[in-house]
């Protein structure tokens, strides 16, 4: 019997995947980042739902978890987004037939050297370009550089130019958007005169889904792919049809029983009964991603209705009002994202949380995801 620390568990749909990926365009058109466990959703079981949906290619975080998709017989193109650290790492990439990240001048030397190691013959590479973003990749002004440096290793194929929007999923910054996109233009032009079947891949989900696709290339989507609309709260609608959230994560309830007016529970007594109550505990809390700032501030859904949780959440137990669901009982489930909802009541999805946190879904999803465990439908 495996030891789980909760019996709440994640679930992850995917079919609606395979819809939201098929919403998003076709395959030709996109990378579908799956770095991060599938930001939460699982890495091998999100990658086979995708190829089995058409994808071509995927974007990974690392050279470890594109090593963990070629062991499990997956052949489509794969960029590590974060590059390679150490020779180990380079060595994987050319090894396991992956298209590593080059993002400074002494990858040059490093993913050369691991092709020769290696016995390979020609070595894809995917080139990254800082056009705004101030992370990883060369300058506009450094890519004949780059251009010439990569001529003379003629054992690695650029296939790839790569860079970030800092702010696209941001209406108001459009014009910094604007100037990103040409400065990524700049540095692909001056890098297509040498290499002319380079690919431009720039757009992440709110380019996918928004005005800026045109200026994308191949697109990476992220948060689309699991159902997030990266323009929410911003006015802005998304391009093409709804997208749906792949993941839900219930909990059981252990126990229903009364509290009475001017009783209180859970630590601190922030939470003092104004009447008479009955009270679901759930299984869920901090340790299955739940976070302890939330207490008192969102409901989940019992039965198909909203249940308002009360009290300080707790490491692994929260409590709900259920004062209006007289046949809510242990066992009944307890949804903390999305589950099955009566008429006219919405689930509560990773937005909603994301806004009451201040975050954003992406660290939801990815917290939930791999704090519970998960199940496939």
């Amino acid at each position: 019997m495996p030891c789980t620390f909760t019996p709440a568990f994640c679930r992850i749909d995917l079919a609606a995947l395979r819809r939201n990926f098929r919403r998003l365009g076709p395959p030709q058109e996109l990378m579908p980042v799956i770095k991060s466990d599938a930001y939460g959703h699982g890495l091998l079981p999100v990658a086979a739902a995708l190829a089995d949906a058409g994808a071509l290619r995927f974007a990974v975080g690392t050279a470890s978890e594109g090593l963990a998709l070629r062991r499990a017989g997956f052949g489509q193109e794969i960029v590590p987004l974060m590059g390679c650290l150490t020779r180990e790492d380079w060595r994987t990439a050319v090894a396991s037939g992956l298209t590593p990240l080059i993002a400074g001048f002494d990858d040059i030397e490093a993913a050369a050297a691991a092709a020769s190691a290696c016995g390979a013959g020609v070595v894809p590479v995917a080139l990254k370009c800082d056009s705004g973003m101030g992370r990883l990749g060369f300058t506009p002004d450094e890519a004949p550089e780059l251009a010439e440096r990569l001529r003379a290793h003629p054992a690695l194929a650029p296939r790839f130019a790569l860079s970030h929007l800092s702010s696209v999923d941001m209406p108001d910054e459009d014009a910094y958007t604007d100037m990103q996109a040409g400065r990524f233009g700049r540095f692909l032009e001056a890098l297509r005169d040498i290499f002319p079947g380079i690919l431009p891949s720039l757009g992440n989900s709110a380019a996918t889904v928004g005005p800026a696709r045109a200026q994308s290339g191949i697109c990476r989507p992220g948060l689309a792919l699991y159902g997030g609309n990266p323009f929410a709260a911003t006015g802005r609608e998304p391009l093409g049809e709804g997208l749906e959230w792949a993941m839900s994560v219930a909990a059981p309830i252990l126990a229903v029983h009364p509290l009475r007016a001017g009783e209180s529970l859970s630590y601190g007594r922030i939470f003092t009964a104004p009447r008479d109550m009955r009270v679901a505990v759930a299984a869920a809390g901090y340790a299955t991603g739940y976070a302890r700032a939330l207490s008192g501030r969102v409901s989940l859904l019992v039965r198909g209705r909203r249940a308002p949780q009360v009290g300080r959440v707790c490491m692994s137990m929260l409590m709900l009002d259920v004062s209006h669901l007289p046949d809510a009982a242990a066992g009944d489930l307890a949804w903390v994202l999305g589950g099955p909802a009566e008429p006219g009541e919405r689930p509560v999805d990773a937005q909603e949380l994301a806004q009451l946190l201040d975050t954003i879904p992406y660290e939801v999803l990815c917290l939930m995801g791999g704090l519970n465990p998960r199940v496939y439908a």
